[in-house]
């Protein structure tokens, strides 16, 4: 095994784990603001396996440089529908709104919605990982 593969794997457990939380999370009644920022942060690490696996060279850590090479590499290019980029940038702002803003009130549709997009997500993803790599064999 290759150390971009066991970093794969690191990342896809990463993503599975932290969604398998929030959904704990959602049926404990834990807050809906924890709720979200786990489903969102499932998402990002499953985007940071897929570079992985697809060897998409990336130079940084910030969430927005990340979703830009994701919506560029996979969304324009046609590889992964668009309907995927526009649940992670909700996503995205839905967890800088949460996580910073004074005062906001985030419910349990809230909840259940990210974590409906994040199982969405992460199957896509996954998807169009074990497809691409099955052409590769043919």
């Amino acid at each position: 095994m290759t150390d971009n593969f066991v970093l794969f794997e690191y990342r896809l457990n990463q993503a599975e784990i932290t969604l398998a939380d929030a959904k704990k999370m959602l049926d404990e009644s834990v807050s809906n603001h924890s709720i979200v920022n786990r489903a969102y942060y499932s998402m990002f690490y499953m985007v940071l396996a897929l570079f992985l696996r697809m060897n998409v060279d990336v130079k940084t850590s910030k969430h927005t440089g990340v979703i830009s090479i994701f919506d560029r590499e996979f969304v324009l290019s046609g590889k992964i529908d668009k309907k995927y980029s526009k649940m992670l940038h909700q996503m995205f702002d839905d967890r800088q709104e949460f996580d910073y803003k004074e005062l906001v009130v985030v419910t349990k549709e809230d909840a259940k919605r990210s974590i409906t997009f994040a199982e969405d997500f992460i199957n896509a993803l996954k998807n169009f990982i074990y497809e691409s790599q099955t052409q590769k064999l043919k």
